[in-house]
């Protein structure tokens, strides 16, 4: 007869021993890697004219920088990566998965943590022991659920309506803000503080969905609910008063595309804005399927939603390329000099 595990057994613990540690951008200088990749050829050659094209939206005094972020790089190191975009007043708004946002960096806001595994683990066995896998990073599910009832213990706090999920993170930052983090400056908080607004389109596809289906069947008379034709509507308002965007895109799919889709929106609504004038993609998808998550930047200009003189695709798997854009970019120093957009603002004034 088949006996369930014991989750509290030392042999859970052997599985989380070795918890990931987020790359620090600021340790490492890679600006004389950078400047070598120049002269090469290939994806280096690719990452360099990349990161030069970054430098150079975080020069342009008139661009606004919109970072998007699918897959799942959060948990696989570069956590405080993204934090530090937005300290360092890198990027100007946030477009990304609930999984990023939730599962992984809120996640460890609340103190837990992801860990190094195999991606030849035994998924069975993972499963008896309630471990999740995300290729060879491990997640304990038992604290993920704890994860799950922290966003109902929000919802359960708000007034019962429709919110943006733009909205909702931002009370999930107030929480963090507030005393509740057991780890300081995540993503989430920092952009609560620092009035970066983080959208997450698909945002029931994650730890959040749970909760607020939690969050609805306690409370099936008065509930609140995600309205994501606001949160299209909000971004394209970001993009009408912003004028001149750049994009810095890691993955793809409906952050890609959702980003993308605010010029065409504009037009419809009889707010003609420019093209995004600047767009870097880092992925490993291929074109030949007629996607590459959401089209090549030069498909894109066909759209309307992209121009094609400084665009550069990277096909990279992230955690590899984008610490050495993001370590230059830092070091080269031109985000000293940037204007904060505060976009939160825009919204809280209506």
């Amino acid at each position: 007869m088949e006996t369930q595990t014991d989750l509290t057994s030392p042999l859970k613990n052997n599985f989380l021993q070795k918890p990931i540690e987020h790359i620090d951008i600021t340790r490492f200088d890679a600006r004389p890697i950078i400047d070598a990749m120049k002269y090469m050829s290939f994806t280096s050659r690719d990452l360099a004219r990349a990161t030069q094209i970054f430098n150079q939206m975080l020069r342009d005094e008139k661009c606004s920088i919109i970072l998007t972020i699918a897959g799942s790089t959060s948990a696989g190191g570069c956590m405080k990566l993204y934090a530090d975009l937005v300290r360092y007043n890198m990027v100007d708004a946030i477009v990304a998965t609930g999984a990023s946002i939730v599962d992984m960096d809120f996640f460890e806001a609340l103190g837990f943590r992801h860990y190094q595994g195999s991606s030849s683990s035994n998924d069975h066995q993972l499963r008896d022991l309630y471990i999740d896998r995300i290729y060879d990073t491990y997640i304990d599910e038992e604290e993920l659920q704890q994860c799950d009832h922290t966003i109902f213990k929000i919802a359960n706090t708000l007034t019962p309506q429709a919110y943006s999920s733009r909205e909702f993170i931002q009370a999930m930052g107030a929480y963090l803000s507030q005393g509740h983090a057991k780890k300081q400056n995540s993503l989430i908080q920092l952009a609560y503080e620092k009035n970066v607004p983080i959208f997450c389109p698909a945002f029931t596809d994650s730890s959040a969905g749970f909760g607020l289906a939690l969050h609805q069947v306690k409370n099936p008379k008065a509930h609140l609910t995600i309205d994501s034709i606001r949160d299209f509507r909000e971004l394209t308002e970001i993009k009408i008063k912003a004028g001149t965007t750049g994009l810095l895109m890691i993955g793809g799919g409906v952050p890609k595309n959702f980003v993308q889709d605010t010029v065409v929106c504009a037009e419809i609504l009889g707010q003609k804005t420019d093209m995004h004038k600047y767009a870097l993609q880092i992925t490993v998808a291929d074109a030949r399927d007629g996607a590459c998550s959401s089209s090549t930047l030069k498909e894109a200009c066909s759209w309307g939603k992209v121009e094609t003189t400084y665009e550069q695709m990277v096909y990279a798997e992230a955690t590899s390329v984008l610490p050495l854009l993001a370590s230059d970019a830092y070091h080269r120093g031109y985000w000293q000099q940037r204007a904060r957009r505060q976009y939160t603002k825009l919204f809280e004034e209506k």
